[in-house]
């Protein structure tokens, strides 16, 4: 990306995205190493004489024995048990679920901090080899190691703590669902990104700006996107949402010059690079500004314990109870909330029939014979249709009237379908047939 979008929004946002990023830790971690080591240099001529000499290197050195050879064991160790947790979230649950676990903080911060730490023990001993902490002058240095080796005991008790539940169902559908309510939140806190909500086509002298390649639409930086339509006096539409497949080709979003005469068109290949340039293509859905692939993930563990091999109605009732949840939260974003933040941008609102098909959706097909799950879907939809946003309220009617439906059809005991009529509400079982 240009230097000229390095604007403090965006940064934090590119921030953001890279903490997730395991490597970025164990880099900063080993860094840290360094920089330790290197304070020790600094303060150690401080320390007067007296108390210097009370502690001898070969203090030292035993101590950073065992921090390398302890290390190197455990991260080895760690490692295997986070691949291991992986590959078997992808197995059981969804593979989508195991990107999210890859980004767990927790894990993360733990290898980094056993990385972080043997590398401080490699260099240590390496300088001691190298004569530049000598016997004489090793207090300050035999203070920061056992200061590293409360840290690592900190760091293993957590570890330990966290494997309890590290990977496990609930603790996946805990971790979906919090990501889930952060992103809605985040952006329900600023409506369509802080742009103007696009609820029409763009004007018809807006030109298309076509994607370079296929891929999902994974991010995009609204405040570059805000400077460089304003930098170059335009108005950008997009008319794609966060989490669309775009064909190479496809018009991606759509600019109109702001003051330029209906026909006119400019060709400025500047203006397509820069506004381009905040927009990431990817071959894969994420979590970042996506809340409505949260909720199909949420969607495919459910369909997954109701398959035939699992037959696990209850991971779906949890699954339906989470996924209400989130969706109390939504707010219409069509509706103003404040002045608009970056006025030349227009962008699509998040559709509330879209995210009611993705939370409920593919759950409600897969367990439409299953009494138990129908019954808590219809509960949690009388309950969302209580919400206060009347667009949200008619999807979930509609959703509500076509799930009973559907299980009328699967359900042929005339009690259990009975059980299922009696949890809808009252408007949703006067639009669908009276059961057997």
């Amino acid at each position: 990306m240009n230097i000229k979008d390095m604007i403090p929004h965006t940064l934090l946002r590119k921030a953001r995205e890279y903490s997730r990023k395991l490597w970025v830790r164990v880099v900063f971690m080993g860094l840290l190493a360094f920089v330790a080591l290197g304070l020790t240099q600094l303060f150690e001529p401080l320390v007067p004489k007296e108390v210097a000499t009370r502690l001898s290197g070969s203090a030292a050195d035993r101590l950073l024995q065992i921090i390398a050879d302890a290390m190197l064991a455990v991260t080895i160790f760690s490692i295997t048990i986070m691949v291991t947790v992986y590959r078997s979230s992808s197995a059981q649950f969804t593979p989508r679920a195991h990107r999210l676990i890859i980004q767990d903080r927790t894990t993360q911060n733990t290898l980094a901090v056993f990385i972080g730490a043997y590398v401080y023990a490699l260099v240590a001993i390496i300088m001691r080899e190298l004569g530049v902490y000598v016997d004489e002058r090793s207090f300050v240095l035999f203070l920061t190691t056992v200061l590293v080796l409360a840290i690592i005991v900190i760091f293993l008790i957590r570890w330990v703590l966290h494997l309890q539940s590290f990977g496990s169902l609930i603790d996946t559908t805990r971790q979906i669902e919090t990501v889930t309510t952060s992103l809605f939140n985040e952006r329900l806190k600023t409506p369509c990104m802080g742009g103007h909500p696009l609820t029409s086509d763009p004007p018809d002298d807006a030109r298309p700006l076509r994607a370079e390649k296929s891929g999902y639409l994974q991010h995009i930086y609204p405040e570059a996107l805000q400077e460089h339509a304003e930098n170059h006096g335009v108005d950008v539409y997009l008319t794609r949402r966060i989490g669309d497949f775009v064909f190479a080709e496809e018009p991606l979003l759509y600019i109109a010059r702001r003051g330029t005469p209906k026909g006119e068109e400019t060709e400025d290949r500047t203006v397509e690079e820069a506004i381009c340039s905040a927009v990431k293509l990817g071959d894969l859905r994420t979590f970042d500004q996506d809340p409505r692939f949260g909720l199909r993930v949420l969607g495919e563990v459910a369909s997954k314990a109701l398959s035939p091999g699992v037959n696990d109605p209850g991971t779906a009732i949890d699954v339906i109870t989470r996924v209400g949840r989130i969706l109390s939260y939504y707010r219409d974003e069509t509706k103003p909330n404040g002045e608009v933040g970056l006025p030349n941008l227009h962008i699509a609102p998040i559709d509330a029939q879209a995210l009611v098909e993705d939370g409920f959706g593919p759950l409600a097909r897969d367990g439409a014979g299953v009494v138990e799950v129908q019954v808590t879907l219809q509960e949690v939809l009388t309950g969302l249709m209580r919400h206060p946003d009347p667009g949200l309220v008619v999807a979930v009617r509609e959703a509500a009237e076509n799930h009973l439906r559907r299980a009328f059809e699967e359900v042929p005991f005339g009690p259990d379908r009975a059980m299922i009529w009696r949890a809808a509400r009252e408007d949703v079982r006067g639009a669908v047939a009276t059961p057997d």
